[in-house]
């Protein structure tokens, strides 16, 4: 059974900080779930892995138009539901058959399992926000299982 480790991240908003590069070099595939901020951080990502990445709530140039504002993302066994803002979720994942739901937008670090679906922000990795900790995540995916870490970036 193939196993896969994947970056997270969200909320940059123009802002890639040096050692994501190296947090995430052994990785994949890497998710943004949004809030990107600028298109250089896609293109410095897709250097090191795919990247699947959805539109933030303020991303509005024109570039980031061509991005979805949903995304369903296989790895492996795994089917993951991709948004920026978990306040619009308008499904239910378990019914739909989403292993976990991966979002952004609060810059709050989480993660939770709901009837079954894992729930994980990375939290922000792009400006320091209030007293919240700059951070990502990697997800190691084996089979059906899914492992999440949070990974402290510097401020």
């Amino acid at each position: 059974m193939a196993e896969h480790t994947i970056g997270v991240i969200s909320d940059t908003h123009g802002i890639l900080r040096p050692e994501i590069l190296q947090v995430f070099k052994d990785c994949g595939q890497i998710i943004h779930a949004g809030d990107i901020g600028d298109p250089h951080i896609i293109d410095s990502l897709g250097k090191i892995a795919s990247v699947y990445a959805v539109r933030g709530n303020c991303d509005r140039d024109g570039w980031a138009y061509s991005l979805p504002l949903t995304k369903i993302v296989e790895i492996g066994d795994v089917c993951i539901y991709l948004m920026h803002d978990l306040n619009r979720l308008d499904l239910d994942p378990k019914a739909a058959g989403f292993d976990a739901v991966i979002s952004g937008h609060t810059h709050r670090p989480l993660l939770e399992c709901r009837n079954g679906v894992m729930f994980l922000n990375p939290g922000s990795a792009g400006p320091k926000r209030f007293n919240l900790p700059i951070s990502a995540a990697r997800l190691r995916i084996k089979g059906k299982s899914i492992e999440a870490e949070f990974i402290k970036l510097d401020d």
